[in-house]
């Protein structure tokens, strides 16, 4: 549905974007994650032509978008930062002056609005709009040619948790009942886990990952580790040297090690109770996705 490939970007002579390559499969909504200033709403003005990238291609339904951009286009809706509303016209004659200058059937306009539910308050002036329902009237203007593909750039910034929660509803629904396939930029990853399918995580202009949720879930397995809560920790340590190998004195009575197995998590509680250490506790710690997050972040910062 969406590729780039080898996309580079600058502004005058500072690097912004380094070899990115994004892959959206059809159907998916894809959570784009990156800090503040990683390129993310870079990266979205260019799979919108926006912008023209140093090197590279971004390829929309299998075309190049430097070749048939006008074409392409029309079968992708957007919402670039806030919406561009007239806030002296209802929501309605907001929507209705988009599909006028687009040339899009006059029902439409009623169609989009029921969808975002704004159906209610289509007669009421913008400047009345709270921001959610600013950013749902914009959502519906970017709905009205029927689009296969929705960018939509930190659509959740600014919210409040009510808001957040339908925006990310309305998502799911468009994506699941609709079929639309969604992009989502956004430095949230707590709402990213909620909604999407698959995740991109760019950090400093580069691609740290990309793949399904379950996928950014199994980074956190390997890096769970074991706690260890005894009387002695430097005792037990000398004392089990194979099944303790790893083990770091995390405090005079706690043990963390890397989680390996049930299998090694058993055969160390019986080995502790046999050499008659106390066993107080022995749970295994898992990082939250926010934490792989930051991991991978982090990760690529210092190796810069």
């Amino acid at each position: 549905m969406l590729e780039t490939r080898s996309l580079h970007f600058r502004f005058g002579q500072r690097p912004i974007l380094h070899d990115v390559h994004l892959q959206v499969e059809p159907g998916s909504l894809y959570g784009f994650l990156g800090p503040n200033g990683a390129g993310k709403s870079t990266t979205m003005r260019l799979l919108l032509g926006l912008l023209r990238p140093a090197s590279g291609s971004v390829h929309l339904f299998g075309h190049d978008l430097a070749r048939h951009r006008v074409a392409l286009l029309d079968r992708v809706g957007a919402l670039i930062e806030n919406p561009s509303l007239y806030d002296h016209l209802s929501g309605r004659e907001n929507v209705e002056a988009t599909r006028r200058l687009r040339g899009v059937a006059a029902g439409r306009t009623a169609e989009v609005l029921e969808l975002v539910g704004l159906t209610d308050n289509a007669h009421r002036p913008a400047k009345e709009y709270s921001l959610g329902m600013r950013q749902r009237l914009g959502l519906a203007i970017a709905l009205l040619s029927d689009p296969d593909l929705l960018l939509l750039d930190e659509p959740t910034n600014g919210l409040d948790p009510n808001g957040i929660i339908e925006m990310r509803e309305l998502l799911q629904h468009l994506c699941r009942q609709h079929g639309k396939t969604i992009v989502v930029s956004s430095h949230l990853i707590s709402e990213i886990e909620k909604m999407a399918t698959h995740v991109g995580v760019i950090q400093e202009g580069r691609l740290v990952f990309q793949g399904s949720l379950p996928d950014l879930r199994r980074l956190q397995t390997g890096r769970s580790r074991l706690v260890v809560e005894t009387q002695d920790a430097e005792s037990c340590r000398n004392l089990l040297p194979r099944l303790l190998a790893g083990a770091t004195v995390a405090a005079p009575g706690t043990l963390w090690l890397p989680w390996l197995s049930q299998e090694h998590t058993a055969a160390l509680a019986a080995e502790l109770v046999a050499a008659n250490q106390p066993l107080y506790g022995l749970r295994l710690e898992q990082p939250t996705l926010e934490d792989t997050f930051l991991h991978l972040t982090e990760s690529r910062t210092a190796a810069v």
